[in-house]
């Protein structure tokens, strides 16, 4: 159940504020904490804490952020021997600003992110060959993510690629893709369909399946996640819970959806334990503190019934 995960690791700095900010305004009385973050890192924790076995392609600067960074992966179990230091620019950084409701506003300094090359992946070659899965996500070039994807896909590796932070993707790109996962933006703009409602989900999932796709998992925040898969399409309702920060939810769920696949879990059900996972995630502060463990998720899942 090997999982590679091709990505980016942040320090993510988190202002609580009563509501986010518009142009030009200044908020006081914003609680502050830090934590570790970044799309491609908060993956590979998800698919680490949810059971997967992970190797993590990344690259951090040479400095205080990477190095508690690495330390973070190695306390979860996360094989690090394709996490570089870069010589030039410092680790990445985010600024997330939360409101009251756990809504989220989120600006990125990539730093060495920016850097993660084509050789970085090449170096990491026989563990994509070798793994069940391939998680990747666009907080890092484009060019290297296409480098990994190209490996995996010759060796028949499932690719799941979650389309974040929003970007035009090639149907050369896409025709290689195993799974899809956008949010709702995310979908609408690789169609143009704006998602508001289960026809618009089939139609812009239909479309990305005809730009090559196999399959579309479309994640709808509390409402669960719409699904086009084997010819068939249905909504996996989610769960109710309070919210208090959705800043990982997305990044939860594809880990927790890599490790439910490579642990061999039907399809459905997969889907139905990310959600899970997403679910629980939303009601903690922070990214990686608010990923949940295997034990957490199942009996999350137990207790509800789902």
């Amino acid at each position: 159940m090997s999982i590679v995960v091709v990505g980016s690791s942040n320090t993510d700095m988190i202002i609580k504020v009563p509501h986010l900010p518009k142009p030009g305004e200044t908020i006081l009385g914003g609680e502050f904490t830090n934590a570790a973050g970044g799309k491609g890192a908060n993956q590979a924790v998800a698919a680490a804490r949810s059971g997967g076995k992970v190797i993590f392609v990344a690259k951090v600067g040479n400095d205080i952020f990477g190095e508690s960074a690495i330390d973070g992966f190695i306390n979860d179990n996360i094989c690090i021997d394709h996490i570089s230091k870069d010589s030039i620019e410092p680790s990445g950084v985010a600024q997330i600003v939360v409101d009251e409701k756990g809504e989220n506003s989120i600006a990125v300094a990539s730093g060495a992110n920016a850097r993660l090359s084509s050789e970085d992946v090449m170096n990491a070659k026989q563990k994509i060959e070798l793994a069940d899965i391939l998680l990747t996500q666009l907080e890092t070039p484009i060019e290297t993510i296409a480098e990994a994807m190209t490996i995996a896909k010759a060796n028949s590796v499932t690719i799941i690629l979650n389309p974040a932070p929003a970007q035009k993707l090639s149907d050369e790109l896409l025709s290689m893709v195993s799974i899809i996962t956008p949010n709702e933006s995310e979908a609408e703009l690789l169609t143009g369909i704006k998602i508001d409602d289960e026809s618009s989900c089939v139609k812009a999932s239909q479309e990305l399946i005809n730009r090559g796709v196999e399959t579309v998992i479309i994640t709808l925040g509390s409402k669960g996640a719409f699904v086009n898969h084997n010819n068939k399409q249905y909504i996996l309702p989610g769960y109710k819970v309070k919210s208090v920060d959705t800043t990982a939810a997305g990044d939860v769920f594809n880990g927790a959806l890599a490790a439910a696949l490579a642990d061999k879990k039907s399809f459905e059900e997969s889907v139905g334990f990310a959600n899970a996972a997403a679910a629980l995630s939303v009601t903690r502060l922070g990214a990686q503190p608010s990923v949940p463990t295997l034990n957490e998720i199942n009996e999350f899942i137990n207790l509800y019934g789902k």
